[in-house]
């Protein structure tokens, strides 16, 4: 019994003695490290940290518009949850599958259907840039120095086996199983879910807008018109407004003036029909609906091209809360 314990308290004490020494090897090597060094190996597994938070996590992002007010204002800071839809791989590659799907009103980042890349090495370099400083530097300006839409933030208005369309800028929906068109704030009333919508255009300014564009397509068809009449017996002060129900316009008229010109015909039904939103599929508009340049213009949009849903917004102090 006693050798037994001798030889525990001889092994108890080896081991002791070794920990001691490797502490003091390491304690040795931490004092002999330049301190530069030291600060580098910190900053560097301190950006790994906020790396891997942002890319598979929680991503910092800031408002760059005001296609959303009043529910996110510019410059606004939130955190994008891009787990809870499935994380990239690293950035911009290899969308990891989730059995969560965007629902309809919810408010989601997505990739911009229309921005033209400038290469894959800059893209992942600039999103790298973008998560490690928490959304404050955008190296990816456009030529006037504004940061470009590489990414969207909208609200899925419509989704899978929806139909939509728009009437003097009022939205249209017609949900699975129903024959009829629903306005957008009947829908929602029915629906039990809050209308955030913020319009900037009364109902009353289409006429004028109608004008302005037929006055173009007149112009586009070299026909000589009395502009500043027309101007004047619809009200319009010659401002555009809404750009997308002033596109429809201005194809309806020059389909009108040129009937053998399919093309015209093809872009006034296609903005006056609107669109089915198909299996996999979903409509993102702006909450401020007159400013926002959204899936009026490019389109549904694919559910996996959806990178996160927006959650909490958390500078500035004063509107830190919950995004709904």
């Amino acid at each position: 019994m006693e050798n037994w314990l001798t030889t525990v308290q001889h092994t108890t004490e080896k081991v002791l003695t070794l920990r001691k020494r490797k502490k003091l090897r390491q304690k040795q090597k931490q004092q002999a490290k330049h301190p530069v060094l030291d600060w580098l190996e910190a900053f560097i597994w301190a950006a790994g940290v906020v790396l891997l938070i942002n890319q598979y996590l929680f991503q910092a992002y800031q408002i760059p518009s005001g296609s959303m007010i009043d529910t996110l204002l510019i410059k606004d800071h939130i955190f994008v949850n891009k787990i809870i839809f499935g994380p990239e791989l690293i950035p911009g590659k290899f969308k990891i599958p989730s059995v969560f799907k965007p629902e309809r009103n919810d408010v989601m980042i997505f990739e911009n259907p229309t921005y033209i890349s400038r290469g894959p090495t800059f893209d992942i370099f600039q999103r790298v840039l973008y998560m490690l400083t928490l959304s404050l530097v955008d190296i990816d300006k456009d030529e006037n120095g504004n940061p470009k839409p590489h990414f969207l933030i909208k609200r899925a208005v419509a989704v899978s086996g929806d139909s939509i369309r728009f009437r003097k800028g009022e939205v249209q929906i017609k949900p699975p199983g129903f024959e009829e068109w629903l306005d957008e704030s009947y829908f929602k009333e029915l629906s039990g879910v809050s209308d955030r919508s913020r319009r900037m255009i009364d109902s009353s300014e289409y006429t004028a807008i109608r004008a302005s564009a037929y006055i173009d397509a007149y112009k586009n068809s070299s026909i000589k018109v009395n502009e500043n009449l027309i101007l004047k017996t619809s009200g319009s002060s010659g401002s555009i407004g809404d750009m997308f129900a002033w596109m429809k316009y201005r194809n309806e008229a020059l389909y009108a003036i040129n009937p053998y010109e399919k093309r015209y015909g093809n872009l006034w039904r296609k903005f006056d029909i609107g669109w089915y939103i198909p299996d996999g599929y979903l409509m993102p508009l702006g909450d401020n609906r007159d400013n926002s340049k959204d899936g009026r213009y490019f389109g549904p949009v694919s559910l996996d091209n959806v990178l996160g849903k927006a959650m909490f917004k958390y500078w500035p102090l004063k509107r830190i809360g919950k995004i709904k």
